[in-house]
């Protein structure tokens, strides 16, 4: 199967290969004609791993790239000032429908088209964002998921300073310029909890080392790490670098966890994939964005990795250890 027409630096991908689909209705589309999905990315279509929870979630609905979906991408290869060209390169190819994964990538797919339908992943405050009027109403033409709740930040807390008690100064990574409320809920939980919070700013990937100099500089005995796509790109540096001074790290989800840190806390990531999925199908079907509220999390885990608490020295207590959902041995 050719496709001369799409050979381009965004490539296409196949989403199921020779797997049967039966024909899929596109919004106010004419019979026979295959909808087309255009998936704006902070980092690239491999590196993104809700992008494979997309691919993974559509075929289960019976999609098949190149029998009843076309997907392309632009991707800003972790560097944010590419984003605003790279949204409007996506609109020039007019999608029937946009995909923004991350607080960080919404913004301008919405700044670059008021017209076509936008499904979004964001981990900041889509109304503080500009995405929408309200959780409920968004009103315009972008619809989505948020990862954020109130409660979220201060629980995280309080389970890092149950799993190591002696904890007093905790690194605090974040990014001032992605909305969220983490901020203001952690600083809440750290009066009550007699923790002092130090705030370590990382903007983009070139701070990085700048943060590490300031965590080893104050003396900090844990680390919490907000997440965005900045810092998910860089889970594996944030992560040795917790591992290498012996810091017992608390990340927002289950990820953070499985890829070294002491504990996470936060939504099932694939359950909040799986109804952007869900959102990506209503709307290729003719639903539209401004009728469909913006879904927040209810289901949470709490994963602990007993492996890395042996490796920096920690001894969780048994009481927390019960209560996880997920203990990684």
């Amino acid at each position: 199967m050719q496709f001369g027409q799409l050979k381009r630096r965004d490539f296409i991908t196949l989403l199921g290969g020779a797997v049967a689909a039966w024909p899929i209705a596109a919004r106010g589309q004419r019979r026979g004609v295959v909808p087309r999905l255009g998936a704006l990315l902070y980092s690239t279509p491999q590196a993104d791993p809700q992008m494979r929870l997309v691919q993974g979630g559509l075929r289960e609905l019976g999609y098949a790239e190149g029998q009843n979906l076309i997907i392309f991408y632009r991707y800003a290869e972790g560097q944010p000032d590419r984003l605003p060209a790279l949204a409007a390169a996506l609109v020039a190819e007019k999608p029937d429908l946009l995909l923004a994964l991350g607080g960080d990538v919404a913004p301008y797919a919405v700044k670059a088209t008021s017209t076509i339908p936008i499904v979004f992943l964001s981990s900041a405050d889509p109304i503080r964002l500009g995405l929408a009027a309200s959780l409920a109403r968004p009103g315009g033409n972008a619809t989505g998921v948020t990862l954020l709740l109130d409660d979220t930040a201060s629980k995280r807390l309080e389970f890092l300073k149950e799993a190591v008690p002696q904890v007093r100064h905790v690194a605090f990574l974040w990014n001032p310029d992605h909305p969220d409320n983490e901020l203001r809920e952690a600083e809440r939980a750290a009066k009550s909890l007699d923790v002092r919070l130090q705030l370590v700013e990382m903007r983009g990937a070139g701070d990085l080392d700048g943060a590490f100099r300031t965590i080893t500089d104050a003396g900090c005995d844990a680390f919490y790490v907000v997440s965005s796509r900045q810092t998910v790109l860089s889970t594996s540096r944030i992560v040795d670098f917790a591992t290498r001074y012996r810091l017992p790290l608390a990340g927002g989800w289950g990820a953070w966890a499985h890829a070294g840190g002491l504990l996470s806390y936060g939504p099932n990531i694939n359950d909040m994939m799986r109804q952007v999925v869900a959102y990506v199908d209503k709307i290729l079907k003719g639903a539209k964005p401004a009728d469909l509220p913006i879904q927040q999390p209810i289901k949470f885990e709490f994963v602990i990795n007993a492996k890395v608490a042996k490796a920096i020295g920690v001894d969780v207590p048994p009481t927390i250890l019960s209560r996880a959902d997920e203990v990684i041995e």
